[in-house]
This record gives structure tokens, C-alpha cells and sequence, in this order.
């Protein structure tokens, strides 16, 4: 109930104890008063602090302060005098405010209705005009520019200045939210940088991975200036974000590596209005006090601005503290609610609820209470903040900047429960907010179509708009902005390589082990290596790559500065300023963004790097599949290595850990192209097309993500085949070849001309099993089977869809043939796929396979146990490959009646023990 004092949340003070001796408390109270008014808070803030340090040597014990009082942090005698021309900002500010209310409203006139949002941009319009005006470098600015993150639902107010700055046309405008109905004059919904290349940098929307992406922004930074690719050192890293958004465990969960890491080049503002998308953020409690103490126990810098100047009088002459009091006491949902109502409201709600309070204001008019702003609006205390942000040193500094949702759009939109939804004004509306702003346009103009009410724009010789492109000039130009050009990277030579395709001799090797060998080749190269970017969460000696740590050594910006444990041992942990190994510790959203930031530092900073993210593959698209997505959206470049993959591989670590989905995951993004390599030689060419795809400057596509599935089950790895039709192995799918000599080419070659025939289709460490399934079909049935390695599910249905596509739009044309049913072409026989994923993973190609098609695969849930029991389990060993080879045979009356009976029986098939598909070996 309005008028009930309560606890401010995140904490607040015990209850006095007992006063002894009040006259003493006094005296002591009356110094300090003192000290304030005559050498002004900065002293008194030094003084407190050398008393809190006495009374610690003292083992005096004081109670930890998790908040402050619910004002502003920089005291009014502390903010420095404005720099700029601030009615000339307001009035330019305005002309924002109004454009991008009109730009959301016209597109959602009647026949468009797109939505759009208005209320962020106009409660944090100030905000943002600061910044610009002040603060955000360009790209052309001597130190490199800023990196910004804007709040996703702000973005129509940066598109009003685009707007003001000649950026954008109002029929650019007008295409809000019809990216292909207006193709060429289109803005997208949010920042979206694969929508307008050219324009967004960061994606934003999708709440919690903003900051997450700009904390490992910042540390990217860091990192390139500390391993020397590029001075980073007066670049800063800005993310505005909403407090509604710091509920997303992405937007809290690594403040702390902001602070261990020292991020003093990032600024996180959070956009206090108090609301969520449907009603108050906290409305029984604070939440402006809640993220401070939050903050504070990170280690970061926190600076709060909540009231604006008009208070400063007030707080001033409150010198029993009865306000601040007030302040501290008032829950979230009244704050709301008095920002709904009146002056004459606030007056009696607020102020009235103790006689000292109601006195403060009795001199004050209801419009001078309703004209007591909120610290987010103010230019002085947002510019205050801002300077104090950029200036501190050794930590990252939040700026909590409370404000009103809504601000200046009237009654119906300040502070309501429901503006976050509203789309449009009625023509009341916006007479009011065109009043407000002191817009030139007349009713005639609004009255003439309320739903295409005028844009407005003075010209661009007007003296505020030459003011504002002056600032910006200043600033190094605009912001937001792309350019993807950059240095230029010389690719590996093709002797790179030669590890993968050398095979494995009569050594076993899993395939993990085989991209992590090429990988060290490829990072020794010395014109190339230096731009490669490894990172792992925490699972390094997993996957073998233990072996970087002495050598390439593990990023920590801080050095080693402790006697490592093993420093004796070759493989010894090795930590570094200048380390190429990203390690976010057991934190796979950190590592996807760490490798968002690298795989973009080609446009962000036009220096090249070259992510590789090598993780747990069941801890990757299933767990963080939306940082992929804005990683897409952000044309992230770089390769995602899911190691122990597949369903039955690490059967030991059981269900969490069987990975039988992650390519039907990986598929929906269109970004991602996936792969499931069976050798070493696959992997070498596969990586090699990847790098020139993205670098090679002759793609269409550059801006892609090459995911690889890898295993842990050692097999001896064939060298590259003479003749290997690299073409097709890179299409998806090329037909193993023959003639070797091996036992299972012998038992094939036995057979007669006209001995039943089928092709088996596997992937990745299926493939052997369809080797062996081939052997024991020629041995056993005399049937002649020819093995295809299939190495992308994904693109041979990519492709086909587009074959497909092309011969429905373009019925006058020679119909495209898919490649799967080009190279099925001319075999006979059924085909039979396999693979160590769910059925639909091969299954996504069933719609151009000629003739008979079958799969096999793990569906359901993983389990722990042998990797040949649970092969046969789930039906996918050799002996259920021949099985359902022979079951397809039957049908088609080329093999005798009973024949796949037989072979269950003979086989066992419905015995798990009887498994004999797959060794005991690798890394669980």
C-alpha cells in the first residue's frame, strides 16, 4: 500500500544500538557536518575512508555496507561543469524523440502493423544524447572507437539520429520493420547486423546475451592489445541494458570475470525504469539497490544516478536526513505508481508521509514537485557519470541511471504496466507529446492522416544539425557502424596439412586427436598461427590439448603469479598476458561469447581472428544455442569443434553427456555448417575449405561457422586414398574407395558380378562400423555393399532443398538434380544410413535418395555403459547395419525369404551383450 515504509532490498543497516552517549555522538555528528561544508565531500570521503582502515587495524569490526543511501553517487559539489551547448542538445534531443514516436506509429497504421516500440527510446533518450554527444567514439577516431551495445528496444531512437545525421531518408523511415516488402529502404526490428551489414554492430535483443557478449568484448580488446595484434588501449566497450534484463542469468552470471580480468575499458548502463514487459521490475523492493549491492560483491565500480539537479536544493536542506530517509524507504511499485499520477499525488504520497518532508516541499507548486526529475534525464548527472566511468581505472563500472519508461509521451504511456506493448498514439497524444517537445508541426498536419503524422527535420544547414555532426566529427565519426574491411590474412600452405592426410600409421588415433594435431600445425605457421584463437572451457586435457599450455600458453592479463603445481612436468599450466589459449573455466555461455567477439574482431577492429571452440559436444548447441544464433546474426567467422561427440562414444559418462541431436540442433541455424568427419584426412580438408571460405575473398558466404563433430574412439587412421575426390567429400557425401587390398576389399572382390548389391551411408564414427558391416555382408551373404562417407548431412539437405527451390520458381528451366541423387545415380541396390545420432539426422536427406532408403539410429536417451553394448542397444552396430541391409534386400526379392530373421538370430541382435562394434579406448 502506497504510504507503508519499506526495507530496502539488497539490504539496509541493523538497528542502532543503544546511544551510551549522545552528547559525544553529537559532537562527533557536528565534526563531520563541519568537514562537509567546509572542504566539501571529496575530504569527507577520504577521512571516512582512513577511519574505516584505523578501525580495521584496530579489530574494531564494522558492518559491511552492501548499498548506499538511495541517492546519487557523485555528490552535486563533485560533477563537473557540462562541456557542451545543452539547450542546443535539447532541442535537437527532442526532434529524436519525436521521430522515432512517429517512425513505431506510422508502422503500425492500418495494412502494415508491424509494432515497433516507443517507450524505451523515450525514457532513455538522454542517456544515449549524452553519449553521443560526448562520449562514443567513431571508427575514425585516432584510438579505434568505441564498441556500443545498444538496448535492443531503444533502437528506433538510433535510427532517429541516423535520421537527424542524414544517415537515413524518411523513406528509409517508413520501411521500419518491411525488410523485404521495402527491400533497399528497410531497417530491422532491433540490432541486427547480418539485416544491415553496414549499420548495427552488436545484436542485443535476444535479453542477457548483450552483456555477456560486451564483457567478453572487452576482455577481447585486452586480449589483442596484450598479445600485440592491435593497440586497444582508448578503445572502451559501452552495453545499455535494462533492469528488467538483469533478471537473465546470462546478464549476471559473469560479472565476475569483468572484474578478476580488471575490465576498466567497459561501461555497463542499466536503464532503471523500474518495469519489465508487464509491470514492475521490483515492485516491493528496489531494484536500483538490489543490482548495487549485486555489483559491489562482483568487484565492480558502481556509480548510481538517480535524481536530477532539481533535487539537489532539497537534499541539501535535509539535514536530519528525513528525505533521504523517505527515499531509502519507498518500494519500487509507489516510484511507478507517483510517476502515473500528479504533482498534487506526489505531494501527498510521497512528501506527506512525515510532517519534515511535507515542509521541505511547501514552498514548491504541484507542477514543481511533478518537475522533479529522475537522474536519468539529467545532462549534469548522466555526463558526471559517464567522465567518472571512463576515468576510473582497475575495474569495470556499472552506471544505474534510474528513469521513466514512457518519458514525455503523456498520461497514457509515463510509467504504465502496459506501455512496453503500446504502438501507437491517438491524435490527443501526440498533440500533447508535440507540445511537449515543442515540435513545429501544426494540428492541420496531425489532423490531416493521424496515422502518417509528419517526421520533422529543420535541414541539414540548420545550426543544430551542424552542431551535431560537428560532435560527432569530433568523436570520430558515426555510431553505430560496420565496416568489414580488414587486414589481410595469409592463409596456411598446403604442406600445413600433410599431418592429416599422413594418417595414423598402425597407431590408433581418434579423430579428436587428429584435429588437435593439425591444429598445432596450423598454429606453428608463422604468418597465420598468430591469428588463431583456441578456446576451451575447461576440458583441455580431455581432448589432448594439455599440450598448448607450455607453448601457446593460457590468456590471463594478469600473468602467473603463483608456483604452479606441476611446473616440473613438460605439459606444465602456463598462464600469460601475451596467452593465445582462451580458458573461460567451466563456462561454455563465456566461451561462445569469447569466440563471438573473436570470430568478429574481422569488422569490429578489421584485424582478423580465427575462433576454435572445442568443448563437450552435448554442451554446445543444446546449452547455448541462442549465443550461436546472435553469433550468426553478428557473422561470427570460425570453427566449433564438438569433441566426444555421438550418442554411444562416452557411454561411461551416461545420459548428460550422449550427444545424439546436436547436428539436427546446428541445422537450424543457417549460419552453422555442420560436418561429421570420419578420418583425420576428412578434417584436414574440410578445416582447409573453412579457412578459405571465410578468407579466401572468393566466396559469396564468407560469414559462416564450421561446426565438427569429433570423437574419442581411437581407430588407426588411414592415410588420404590416392585419387580422393576431394570435390564430393566436401559436397557431403564421397564413395570410399576400393582396390586397397584390405581384408574387406578381398572378401567384396570374391563375390560374383551379379551378387546382390546396396550402398551404406555413414558418418563420422559410424563410418568403420559400415566398413565391417560391408566385410560381413560379402563373408556372410554375398552381398556386395559400397561404403559412403558421408561428411555433412546437413548441406547435402541444404542443397537439395535448393535444387528443389530452383525448379519450383523457375518452371522453365532444366529442373537442378540434388547432388545425393547425382551420386546415387547408376548404383543399385537399397541404401541403408547410419550414423551415432538420432534416426533424424540422416533422415534429413530421405526426400533425394533414389529408391530404397532405410536408417538407423540412437534415439532416446543415452546411458552408461560399453560403447558395443549400447551400439547394439540402439541398433546401429555392424551386425544391425547387415541386418536391416538384409531386410531391404528381402523385400526387393534379392536375397532369399528369412534371410534378416536369420541374421537377428545369428547375430543376437536383441542380446546388448552379444555387441561386438567398437573399442574400450579414449578419453571419457
Amino acid at each position: 500500500m502506497i504510504g507503508e515504509p519499506t526495507q530496502t532490498l539488497g539490504g539496509s543497516a541493523p538497528a542502532p544500538a543503544l546511544d551510551r552517549d549522545p552528547e559525544e555522538t553529537a559532537e562527533w555528528i557536528e565534526s563531520f557536518d563541519s568537514l562537509v561544508a567546509e572542504q566539501g565531500t571529496e575530504r569527507a570521503q577520504f577521512m571516512v575512508k582512513n577511519i574505516l582502515q584505523r578501525a580495521g587495524a584496530q579489530s574494531v569490526g564494522v558492518p559491511m555496507v552492501h548499498t548506499t543511501d538511495y541517492v546519487n553517487t557523485i555528490p552535486a559539489d563533485q560533477e563537473p561543469a557540462y562541456p557542451g551547448d545543452e539547450e542546443t542538445e535539447r532541442r535537437y534531443r527532442a526532434w529524436m524523440r519525436w521521430n522515432a514516436a512517429v517512425m513505431v506509429h506510422r508502422a503500425q497504421r492500418p495494412g502494415i502493423g508491424v509494432g515497433g516500440h516507443i517507450s524505451t527510446y523515450a525514457g532513455a533518450a538522454t542517456l544515449y544524447e549524452v553519449g553521443f554527444n560526448h562520449f562514443f567514439r567513431g571508427k575514425d577516431h585516432p584510438g579505434g572507437g568505441d564498441q556500443v551495445f545498444f538496448q535492443g528496444h531503444a533502437s528506433p531512437g538510433m535510427y532517429a539520429r541516423a535520421f537527424m545525421e542524414g544517415r537515413l531518408s524518411e523513406e528509409d523511415l517508413d520501411g521500419f520493420r518491411q525488410e523485404k516488402s521495402r527491400e533497399g529502404h528497410a531497417l530491422s526490428s532491433y540490432p541486427h547486423p547480418r539485416l544491415m551489414p553496414s549499420f548495427w554492430e552488436f545484436p542485443t535483443v535476444s535479453m542477457g546475451i548483450g552483456p555477456m557478449n560486451a564483457i567478453y568484448q572487452a576482455q577481447s580488446n585486452k586480449y589483442l592489445h596484450n598479445r600485440g595484434i592491435k593497440d586497444t588501449a582508448d578503445q572502451h566497450v559501452w552495453a545499455f541494458l535494462g533492469d528488467g534484463e538483469m533478471d537473465e542469468p546470462e546478464s549476471r552470471g559473469l560479472l565476475q570475470l569483468a572484474a578478476n580480468e580488471g575490465l576498466d575499458n567497459l561501461t555497463f548502463v542499466v536503464n532503471c525504469n523500474l518495469q519489465r514487459l508487464d509491470g514492475p521490475v521490483r515492485g516491493n523492493g528496489k531494484v536500483v539497490q538490489e543490482l548495487e549491492a549485486f555489483f559491489r560483491g562482483a568487484g565492480w565500480n558502481v556509480i548510481k544516478v538517480v535524481w536530477g539537479r532539481e533535487w539537489d536544493s532539497l537534499l541539501s536542506k535535509d539535514r536530519e536526513g528525513h528525505l533521504v530517509r523517505l527515499m531509502n524507504e519507498t518500494p519500487d511499485g509507489d516510484y511507478q505508481t507517483f510517476k502515473a499520477e500528479s504533482g498534487g499525488f506526489v505531494r501527498e504520497h510521497f512528501f506527506g508521509r512525515t510532517p519534515e518532508t511535507k515542509e521541505l516541499v511547501a514552498d514548491l507548486g504541484d507542477e514543481d514537485i511533478w518537475n522533479l526529475k529522475r537522474g536519468g534525464h539529467d545532462y549534469w548527472k548522466v555526463y558526471a557519470a559517464y567522465k567518472a566511468a571512463t576515468e576510473f581505472k582497475g575495474k569495470p563500472t556499472v552506471i544505474l541511471a534510474k528513469t521513466v519508461k514512457g518519458y514525455g509521451l503523456g498520461s497514457h504511456f509515463e510509467g504504465r504496466n502496459a506501455t512496453h506493448q503500446m504502438k501507437k498514439l491517438t491524435l490527443a497524444d501526440l498533440k500533447d507529446f508535440r507540445d511537449y517537445l515543442q515540435i513545429p508541426i501544426t494540428d492541420a498536419q496531425l489532423e490531416a492522416d493521424p496515422y502518417r503524422p509528419p517526421y520533422y527535420h529543420p535541414g541539414m544547414d540548420a545550426p543544430e544539425i551542424r552542431y551535431l555532426l560537428g560532435r560527432r566529427a569530433a568523436l570520430g565519426g558515426a555510431v553505430p557502424e560496420r565496416r568489414s574491411r580488414h587486414a589481410e590474412v595469409t592463409l596456411p600452405p598446403s604442406s600445413a596439412y600433410a599431418v592429416a592426410a599422413r594418417g595414423s600409421g598402425k597407431q590408433q588415433a581418434a579423430t579428436t586427436m587428429a584435429f588437435v594435431r593439425l591444429l598445432k600445425d596450423l598454429m606453428r605457421d608463422a604468418e597465420f598461427g598468430r591469428r588463431v584463437v583456441p578456446i576451451v572451457p575447461d576440458e583441455s586435457r580431455t581432448f589432448g590439448m594439455d599440450a598448448f599450455f607450455p607453448t601457446a600458453k593460457i590468456y590471463n592479463p594478469h600473468g602467473q603469479n603463483y608456483l604452479s603445481v606441476d611446473r616440473n612436468l613438460v605439459l606444465a599450466y602456463k598462464e600469460s598476458p601475451a596467452g593465445q589459449l582462451i580458458h573461460p573455466g567451466i563456462n561454455e555461455a563465456g566461451a561462445v561469447a569469447a569466440f563471438t567477439a573473436a570470430g568478429t574482431s574481422y569488422a569490429t577492429h578489421g584485424e582478423p581472428l580465427v575462433p576454435v571452440y572445442v568443448f563437450y559436444s552435448m554442451f554446445g548447441f543444446q546449452r547455448t544455442g541462442d549465443s550461436f544464433w546472435a553469433a550468426a546474426d553478428q557473422m561470427a567467422r570460425g570453427f566449433i569443434i564438438g569433441a566426444t561427440a555421438g550418442r554411444t562414444t562416452l557411454t561411461g559418462e551416461g545420459l548428460q553427456h550422449a550427444d545424439g541431436h546436436s547436428p539436427i540442433l546446428a541445422s537450424t541455424n543457417p549460419a552453422v555448417v555442420t560436418w561429421d568427419p570420419a578420418y583425420g584426412y576428412e578434417i584436414g580438408h574440410i578445416m582447409r575449405a573453412g579457412l578459405e571460405r571465410m578468407y579466401g575473398g572468393k566466396h559469396t558466404d564468407p560469414n559462416v561457422m564450421y561446426y565438427l563433430t569429433v570423437y574419442n574412439e581411437p581407430i588407426v587412421q588411414p592415410a588420404e586414398p590416392e585419387g580422393l575426390d576431394v570435390d564430393a567429400l566436401l559436397a557431403g557425401m564421397y564413395r570410399l574407395p576400393g582396390g586397397t587390398g584390405s581384408e574387406v576389399d578381398d572378401a567384396v572382390a570374391r563375390l560374383s558380378a551379379d551378387a546382390p548389391r546396396a550402398q551404406l551411408l555413414a558418418s563420422g564414427v559410424a563410418v568403420p562400423w559400415a566398413v565391417e558391416a560391408r566385410r560381413i555382408l560379402a563373408e556372410d551373404w554375398g552381398v556386395a555393399a559400397d561404403v559412403w562417407s558421408v561428411t555433412s548431412w546437413t548441406e547435402l539437405r541444404r542443397e537439395g532443398l535448393a535444387a528443389e527451390e530452383q525448379a519450383f520458381l523457375h518452371p522453365e528451366l532444366e529442373a537442378p538434380v540434388p547432388f545425393v541423387t547425382r551420386q546415387l545415380a547408376g548404383t543399385s541396390g537399397p541404401v541403408v544410413a547410419v550414423s551415432d545420432y538420432m534416426k533424424s539426422v540422416p533422415d534429413q536427406i530421405r526426400q533425394f535418395v533414389p529408391g530404397d532408403y532405410a536408417v538407423l539410429g540412437a534415439d532416446g536417451f543415452g546411458f552408461s555403459d560399453t560403447r558395443a553394448a549400447a551400439r547394439r542397444f540402439f541398433k546401429i552396430d555392424s551386425h544391425s547395419v547387415v541386418a536391416r541391409t538384409l531386410q531391404s534386400l528381402e523385400r526387393r526379392g534379392e536375397v532369399p525369404a528369412g534371410a534378416a530373421r536369420e541374421a537377428i538370430e545369428k547375430y543376437r541382435l536383441l542380446d546388448v551383450t552379444a555387441g561386438t562394434t567398437g573399442s574400450a579406448g579414449g578419453e571419457s
